[in-house]
């Protein structure tokens, strides 16, 4: 058993609370459990208690045994001076207060109710895809629904510290950070860290300088990112070799080391170079592309605005002086909606928190209401559960119930969990 468990009986009061009594024998009632704390202090703040005859407002800890209080040196910290309970599994001894006067303890051991517990062992020792899964069929929809209405806010919010912090190291510019942010999801998983290292070492303000002639944005982001530090056979990167060598000294630039982006296994569609080329072909037809955002109406107005196609040398290769079979490299409808979960979606719902003004959170949400579902193994795995995704709304919550709940074994914390343990 975890302590966590503890928290969950005593937060939602899950346990027999008849006749309650301390252990050293004084009658016990909870008026509030108080406000659960998951940073350092004391587990639950502001509750209020009558123990005897008196009321009593302040905080309250909990562990399995007595004895971690003083195994955690609580009697020696001034922030557990105001616990007016000690409730714990098992009182294997009293402790006290660093003044010596003894806490009050109510012990939960022979009050938990065997169905909580069964199920709780249950969801503990699982080892299926998720722990709930045995009892997930029985689950009421309406309180899957809901959870997962709010696991796609919460998962937002999550996406949106990132925005927070993009937003910060460039100064509050909207666009900048736009910008760095939307560079890293070109790069996805694989290459989401150079993607990000490149916008950071080449601002938008100098790209915007070079914005209309693309040679010179390609000599940039390639020049950048390391690529053109060598000698080719072919004409095309030769030329961007030769401009980026006149833009690196104009700018005062320093290259990103070539050992920082990831080929191997990746299909060649997903190539660094390819994804370099397409982000190049949207920062020369694109000026102000956050602004331009801000103004589309719908998900149609979103695709339009990354429908680009890279210069005719892409038309024909991959990499620098390797032909292949000549294919289109225009930005799928997949990678394009990735782009929109991932990166447009985050900045709207932010700007709207950050600016007041509802109009853009609510559209975040439309976005993801309006995409297709994303189909990637977690989908999968719900679908086989029989859970199946209309929209990325719903895709992006059931991957944050996996991934931050299901297999972190949160389900004290999770509403499916919760309704388990009723």
């Amino acid at each position: 058993m975890h302590e966590s468990f503890l928290h969950f009986l005593w937060r939602w009061r899950r346990f027999d609370a008849q006749h309650l009594t301390t252990t050293d024998g004084q009658p016990l009632e909870i008026l509030h459990p108080g406000e659960w704390n998951d940073h350092a202090g004391p587990d639950f703040f502001n509750a209020r208690l009558r123990i005897g005859d008196t009321v009593w407002a302040g905080n309250v800890e909990l562990h399995l045994r007595a004895s971690e209080w003083l195994a955690h040196r609580h009697s020696n910290d001034a922030a557990y001076d105001n616990v007016v309970l000690h409730v714990v599994l098992e009182e294997d001894q009293p402790v006290a207060r660093a003044s010596g006067e003894r806490i009050p303890c109510l012990e939960l051991r022979g009050r938990i109710p065997a169905k909580i517990l069964e199920n709780y062992q249950r969801l503990e020792h699982e080892r299926a895809w998720i722990p709930c899964q045995s009892f997930f069929k029985n689950i009421p929809d309406i309180v899957r629904l809901n959870w997962l209405d709010r696991l796609l806010v919460e998962r937002l919010e999550q996406k949106t510290a990132a925005v927070a912090e993009m937003l910060a190291t460039t100064e509050n510019h909207w666009e900048e950070a736009f910008y760095r942010l939307l560079a890293r999801n070109f790069g996805l998983k694989v290459n989401a860290e150079p993607f990000e290292a490149l916008a950071r070492s080449l601002p938008l303000l100098t790209l915007a300088k070079h914005k209309n002639d693309l040679k010179q944005v390609e000599a940039l982001l390639f020049g950048q990112a390391g690529f053109l530090e060598e000698t080719f056979k072919d004409e095309w990167p030769s030329a961007l070799a030769q401009e980026y060598k006149f833009l690196k000294h104009k700018h005062n630039l320093a290259p990103l080391a070539t050992s920082q982006w990831k080929f191997l296994r990746l299909r060649p569609a997903n190539f660094p170079t390819v994804r370099l080329a397409q982000f190049a072909a949207l920062v020369h037809q694109s000026a102000h592309l956050f602004s331009k955002i801000l103004e589309a109406k719908n998900l149609r107005e979103l695709e339009n605005l990354f429908d680009v196609q890279p210069g005719d040398y892409w038309l024909t290769h991959f990499q620098f002086d390797k032909p292949s079979v000549k294919r289109a490299k225009h930005l799928g409808r997949d990678f394009v909606h990735l782009l929109l979960i991932n990166t447009i979606a985050p900045f709207l719902f932010h700007y709207g928190k950050t600016r007041e003004q509802e109009e853009f959170q609510k559209r975040a949400l439309s976005l993801l209401e309006e995409l297709p579902p994303e189909a990637n193994a977690i989908v999968e795995g719900w679908a086989d559960l029989g859970v199946s995704a209309k929209n990325a709304y719903q895709t992006q919550a059931l991957i944050h119930l996996k991934t931050r709940y299901c297999d972190a074994k949160r389900c004290l914390e999770c509403a499916i969990g919760n309704s388990i343990l009723k």
